[in-house]
C-alpha cells in the first residue's frame, strides 16, 4: 500500500468496496479478509496501526488507525477514507467495532456496579459510531446502491453470563438502529441490514466460554468465517437484495432458548 493510496492504483474500477470497522482481529479481520478474496477492494480501520497485510496486499486499499470512542476521530477517518475513495462509491459498510468492559476479576459488569461513565463510552464506540459513520458514507453508499451491515450480539436480546449491561444495553439499541435506518436510507437506495453473533472462537473467548456449549443446540462454537460469510450474504445484491431492516441470528441456535 502506498502512502497516498488511491482506487485506480493497478485495480479495475468495476471492483467493489467496502469499509469495515475493527478490523484488526477477530471477527472484523475475517471479514475484511473474505471480502478481499472475493475480489473486492478493502479500507479498513481499527485503532492498531497499518496491518502487514494491507501494505503487501494490492485489494486491500486502505488502512487507517482511528480511535472510534472519539467523534472527532471518527470524522477524521471518514474524511480521510473519501480522500481514498476519490469520488468512487462505497458498496458495504459493516460496523463490527465494538467493546465490552470487564473487571479485572473476570466479573460480570452490571447496572448495580462499574463506572457509570464507561457507559458513555461503550455507546460511543457500539452505538453512536456505527450512525456516524453511515452518515458520513450515506452519500457515497447511495452512489454504489450498498448495504450497511451493523454486527449486533446475542447479548443484546437475552442476559449473558459475561457480557456486561452496558454492552448488552448497546447492542440491543444498535438492533433498533438498524430497523430505523433501514426505513430511512431506503429512501437513498441504501439496505441496513444486521448480524447477531452468538459464542463465537476468537482470540477474545476465553476457556469460560466452554460452558455455554451445552446451551447451543448445534453443540459447537461459531467460527469468524460464519460471521463474514453471513456478512457478504446481506451486502451481495444478488442474494439478498431485497432484504432490509433484518438481523440474523448467527449463534448456532442459541437464541432459540
Amino acid at each position: 500500500m502506498s502512502e497516498e493510496p488511491h482506487l485506480e492504483d493497478g485495480l479495475s474500477d468495476n471492483l467493489k468496496n467496502v469499509i469495515v470497522t475493527g478490523a484488526s482481529r477477530g471477527i472484523g479481520h475475517t471479514t475484511a479478509r473474505y471480502f478481499r478474496d472475493k475480489g473486492w477492494r478493502i479500507l479498513t480501520c481499527s485503532r492498531d496501526d497499518t496491518p502487514e497485510a494491507c501494505k503487501r496486499d494490492p485489494y486491500w486499499t486502505a488502512h487507517i488507525p482511528t480511535d472510534l470512542f472519539d467523534p472527532e476521530s471518527t470524522q477524521a477517518f471518514v474524511d480521510e477514507a473519501l480522500e481514498v475513495l476519490d469520488g468512487q462509491p462505497v458498496h458495504a459498510l459493516v460496523n463490527n467495532a465494538g467493546w465490552s468492559p470487564k473487571t479485572d476479576y473476570k466479573e460480570r459488569l452490571g447496572c448495580l456496579n462499574g463506572d457509570v461513565e464507561a457507559w458513555h463510552s461503550v455507546f460511543e464506540l457500539n452505538f453512536f459510531a456505527p450512525l456516524r459513520l453511515a452518515r458520513g458514507f450515506a452519500g457515497s453508499l447511495a452512489k454504489g446502491k450498498g448495504a450497511v451491515v451493523n454486527v449486533t450480539s446475542i447479548a443484546g436480546h437475552r442476559i449473558h453470563p459475561f457480557a456486561g449491561s452496558a454492552y448488552s444495553t448497546s447492542k440491543a439499541a444498535l438492533s433498533a438502529l438498524t430497523r430505523e435506518m433501514a426505513a430511512e436510507f431506503a429512501q437513498i437506495g441504501v439496505r441496513v441490514n444486521a448480524v447477531a453473533p452468538g459464542e463465537i472462537e476468537t482470540d477474545m473467548v476465553s476457556g469460560d466460554y466452554e460452558m455455554l456449549i451445552p446451551r447451543i443446540p448445534m453443540q459447537r462454537m461459531g467460527q469468524p468465517k460464519d460471521v463474514a460469510a453471513t456478512i457478504f450474504s446481506l451486502c451481495d445484491p444478488e442474494h439478498f437484495g431485497y432484504v432490509t431492516g433484518e438481523e440474523i441470528f448467527i449463534t448456532g441456535g442459541q437464541h432459540l432458548y
